[in-house]
């Protein structure tokens, strides 16, 4: 379980603060959704992360929108909410990469249940998370999905060489759900 709460700890750290949008990848199936800018999502650390491993509370809320469904005309939005304490974390564990799981509550009253593989990079300053995977429940239950995040870089970068701290961060989303 350390190994999850680490990756899902990645996935928190990568999705940080505000950056110019990067489009999500075409995909060959039918795009039953796409949600773009200005879908976010906040992530906070309680304590700060430092470069050092600490028991830390994160949170993470995620507003998508505006969404557009072919296949679900009224599906316009979503909000996702996690809240996990005790996590052992450090800055450094940040742009690790491994499996996460996220839970869409759509404004339908439908939800999807995402399951997919984190990786992220860092380039010029900014963190790009991409995770793909399948909707393992829900709406569009057996579908692909790619969700982009991009945030500035800077306070992971000083944090993991021991000159500051990440207590929050925010990033701009990019998620597309496609049909096989």
């Amino acid at each position: 379980m350390p190994r999850r709460l680490r990756s899902l700890a990645a996935l928190l750290g990568a999705l940080l603060a505000a950056v110019p949008l990067v489009t999500a990848p075409a995909s060959a199936g039918v795009l039953d959704v796409t949600c773009t800018a200005p879908s976010s999502e906040a992530i906070s650390y309680q304590p700060a992360l430092t470069s050092t491993t600490q028991p830390v509370t994160v949170t993470i809320s995620s507003q998508y929108g505006v969404c557009v469904s072919a296949t679900v005309p009224s599906l316009t939005s979503g909000t996702a909410y996690l809240q996990a304490p005790g996590i052992p974390l450090s800055c450094q564990d940040l742009l690790l990469a491994g499996p996460v799981y996220r839970t869409i509550t759509w404004n339908t009253g439908q939800s999807s249940t995402l399951s997919g593989n984190l990786t992220s990079t860092i380039t010029g300053g900014v963190v790009v998370a991409t995770i793909t995977g399948t909707v393992t429940a829900g709406l569009f239950q057996g579908d692909t999905f790619v969700y982009l995040v991009t945030a500035p870089a800077t306070s992971i970068l000083l944090c993991t060489i021991g000159l500051g701290t990440v207590s929050s961060v925010y990033g701009l989303v990019t998620l597309e759900i496609t049909s096989l």
